[in-house]
C-alpha cells in the first residue's frame, strides 16, 4: 500500500487524479434532495440517515422526515414519539432518539445552528468521525476528509491493499491516505465524488472499471485483483431467535399494544409500541401464555391462544421467527402503557398509525391480516358504509 500511494500522492500525480475525479462527479451527480443546497440541517439528517441503509431506501423517508421536520429547531420541540413515528420502518431506532437528543443540544448550546467546530460536533449525540467529517465538508467546506466503507474499498483497489480493511493499523492508514488526497478547495464535492465512485462504479461486486474515471491510478486493476479486493471480512456466526407474540382481537377488530421491557425489546422492537411479546426456547405456547398474564395481569382469566403462521425477520446477525398466536376476547384490559387500536391499521406500510411501531410488529400484524382478521375494523366498515368512524379508544400512555 505505501509504494502505490506515495505515487498517488506524488504531486502531480494527486493533481490529475483530484481533477479527474471531480469532473465525473460533477458532471454525473446523481440529483439527490439533500443536495439541493448546502443546509446543514439536511446533510446532516441524510447522513444519520444513510448510516447501515441504502440512498433508495432512505429517500421516502427523507422526504417525509423534511415535510414533518422541515428546521432543526422544529426537530428539537417535536415530542420523541413523533420522531419516532416518522422513522418508522428504516430500522435502528437509536439513530432517531440521537438525533432528536442532538437537536435539543444544538438549540440549548448553539443557538441552533449546527456547530462548525469538528470538537463540538463530535460531542453531540449520534456523531462520530466519520457523520462529522461528512457534514462539517459538504455543509461547510471544512477540509476533513471521509472514511466510510465505500471509501476505503476505493483506496484499498488504488494502492492493492489486502487483509481486513478494518484492523485497526490498516484502517488508520486508510484515513490517513484519505486526507492525504482530499481536495482542499472543493472538500465537500470531494468527499461526495468519494463515496458516489465506491456507490455506483467501484462496487463491491463486479466493479464497472472500464467507467471509472481514474482507473489508470488503480493497482488493483493492473494487477487483476478487483474481484479480490477488499477481502470478505469474517462473518458473525449467526444467532437463532424465536419470539412469540400474542394478539388479542376483540369483537370491534381492535388490538392492544404494549411498552414490553423484555430483552428482546431493543434489539427488534426498538423500545416502541408492539404486541405483548417473549424470546421462548421450548414451548412457545406456554412460555406466552404466562408471559401475557403478567404483562397483561390477567390473573385467572381464560386465554386460548391460537397459532398463526410464522414469519421470518432479520436484525444484523440475528436470524429471528416470529410466531404469532391470536388470542380472541370479549373485552381488552384497560392498563397504564397500553394502546388499543384496529388491527387492520397495523399491517399497513403508510401514515395508518399514529403511535411509532416496528417492522416486526407489521409483520405480526400482517401475520393476522393473513389469516382473516382485520377485516371488520370499526374504520374499515364505517368506510365501506359511508358513515363516520367510532373513536378509537386509547389506554395509558
Amino acid at each position: 500500500m505505501a509504494m502505490a500511494m506515495a505515487k498517488l500522492l506524488a504531486s502531480r500525480a494527486r493533481k490529475d487524479f483530484q481533477r479527474r475525479l471531480l469532473a465525473w462527479f460533477r458532471a454525473h451527480r446523481r440529483q439527490l434532495p439533500w443536495r439541493a443546497r448546502r443546509d446543514p440541517y439536511r446533510v446532516w439528517v441524510a447522513e444519520i440517515m444513510l448510516q447501515q441503509t441504502r440512498i433508495a431506501a432512505v429517500l421516502p423517508y427523507y422526504r417525509r422526515f423534511l415535510e414533518g421536520f422541515p428546521t432543526l429547531q422544529s426537530l428539537s420541540r417535536a415530542p420523541q414519539e413523533k420522531v419516532l413515528k416518522l422513522w418508522s420502518g428504516l430500522g435502528y431506532y437509536s439513530r432517531a432518539r440521537n438525533l432528536h437528543r442532538a437537536a435539543k443540544e444544538i438549540v440549548a448550546k448553539h443557538g441552533g445552528r449546527f456547530p462548525r467546530s469538528l470538537d463540538d460536533v463530535l460531542a453531540l449525540p449520534g456523531i462520530g468521525r466519520y457523520t462529522a467529517a461528512a457534514v462539517l465538508s459538504i455543509a461547510y467546506d471544512e477540509p476533513f476528509a471521509v472514511l466510510d466503507g465505500n471509501v476505503a474499498r476505493v483506496l484499498a483497489r488504488l494502492g492493492a491493499v489486502r487483509g481486513d480493511l478494518r484492523a485497526s493499523g490498516r484502517w488508520r492508514q486508510l484515513d490517513e491516505a484519505a486526507q492525504n488526497l482530499l481536495a482542499c478547495e472543493a472538500p465537500g464535492d470531494w468527499n461526495q465524488a468519494f463515496m458516489e465512485l465506491g456507490e455506483v462504479i467501484c462496487t463491491p461486486a463486479s466493479p464497472r472499471c472500464s467507467d471509472c474515471p481514474v482507473s489508470r491510478f488503480c493497482r488493483a486493476k493492473a494487477l487483476g485483483l478487483t474481484g479480490r479486493i477488499p477481502a470478505p471480512r469474517p462473518k458473525r456466526p449467526p444467532v437463532r431467535i424465536q419470539i412469540a407474540a400474542a394478539i388479542l382481537h376483540d369483537s370491534r377488530g381492535r388490538t392492544i399494544l404494549v411498552r414490553d421491557p423484555g430483552a428482546h425489546d431493543g434489539v427488534l422492537f426498538s423500545r416502541m409500541w408492539q404486541f405483548p411479546a417473549v424470546e421462548v426456547a421450548r414451548d412457545a405456547h406456554s412460555e406466552l401464555a404466562a408471559h401475557v398474564r403478567e404483562t397483561l395481569q390477567l390473573d385467572g382469566a381464560p386465554l386460548a391462544l391460537e397459532p398463526l403462521p410464522a414469519a421470518r425477520h432479520g436484525v444484523t446477525f440475528r436470524h429471528i421467527t416470529l410466531l404469532p398466536f391470536l388470542a380472541r376476547v370479549d373485552q381488552l384490559p384497560e392498563l397504564p402503557r397500553t394502546r388499543v387500536l384496529p388491527l387492520d391499521r397495523l399491517a399497513g406500510h403508510g401514515q395508518q398509525v399514529r403511535i411509532p411501531v416496528s417492522s416486526a410488529t407489521r409483520k405480526i400484524a400482517a401475520a393476522a391480516q393473513a389469516a382473516g382478521l382485520g377485516d371488520v375494523s370499526p374504520l374499515a366498515a364505517a368506510s365501506r358504509a359511508g358513515s363516520r368512524p367510532p373513536r378509537i379508544a386509547v389506554l395509558g400512555s
